[in-house]
């Protein structure tokens, strides 16, 4: 079974949107647990928009599944990471100011940074993870660079899928294939739905882990977010 890891910046965007702590953060997390999901994410920026650094530090000892941090590998960033010491943490290559992930890292451009700040994160017995395009070369780079594993950067296919055209997963099946044949993990995210994670998941050899933030929170105000979760789970067996 593939997991699920909630991501919960939206719960934090709404926090943030009122001041004061409601919705509550921390046992938002606890209840997504207790509904079923395996994981919680999170993805601090730097200007604080939505996860605070002080989130990422009190989910420590609430997260009792996997924890996964997300973000830009900075030196802030590499710091809170160091200091939580998460399940995984997943390399974005997100610009400063940047409304939500857009794109992988070119991993052969960037693979002495990646190498260098892996090697840090691993030495430190955290699960790495890098996000990708599913791009052969960019499969390749990853290995070179000495990661856990992938995460699969899911917008474009989310696209086609929404168009009808399925042939859109083709991209990530060959992806997933080469990343299976290099001994890499593979995790995927970004508008993967309700409507469209039981088609990739059946498609997508070896899929350890989804990580699914904007569209779960989005539906559950119409379905109730206990229900929601066990409705991805049930897509995920």
């Amino acid at each position: 079974m593939t997991k699920l890891s909630v991501n919960i910046n939206k719960i934090a965007t709404l926090r943030n949107s009122r001041g004061g702590n409601v919705p509550d953060l921390l046992q938002v997390a606890k209840d997504i647990q207790r509904f079923g999901a395996e994981g919680i994410t999170v993805h601090p920026r730097p200007d604080e928009r939505h996860i605070r650094y002080q989130d990422a530090r009190d989910l420590v000892s609430v997260v009792y599944t996997e924890y996964n941090i997300e973000g830009n590998p900075q030196h802030n960033f590499i710091d809170l990471v160091l200091e939580c010491k998460p399940t995984q943490v997943t390399l974005v290559p997100d610009a400063i100011g940047a409304l939500t992930s857009n794109a992988g890292w070119d991993t052969v451009k960037n693979q002495s940074y990646l190498k260098e700040v892996i090697a840090e994160f691993k030495s430190n017995g955290i699960r790495t993870s890098i996000f990708v395009d599913p791009v052969l070369q960019m499969i390749e780079g990853a290995k070179a660079t000495g990661t856990d594993r992938i995460e699969l950067y899911t917008e474009e296919f989310a696209h086609q899928y929404g168009l009808g055209n399925k042939k859109g997963i083709e991209p990530y099946v060959a992806a997933a294939v080469l990343a299976n044949e290099l001994g890499l993990g593979i995790n995927a995210g970004h508008d993967l739905s309700l409507d469209n994670i039981k088609f990739f998941k059946d498609n997508i050899p070896g899929l350890l882990e989804v990580s699914i933030g904007h569209a779960l929170i989005s539906e559950s105000l119409y379905l109730g977010l206990e229900n929601v979760v066990n409705m991805y789970l049930q897509r995920l067996k």
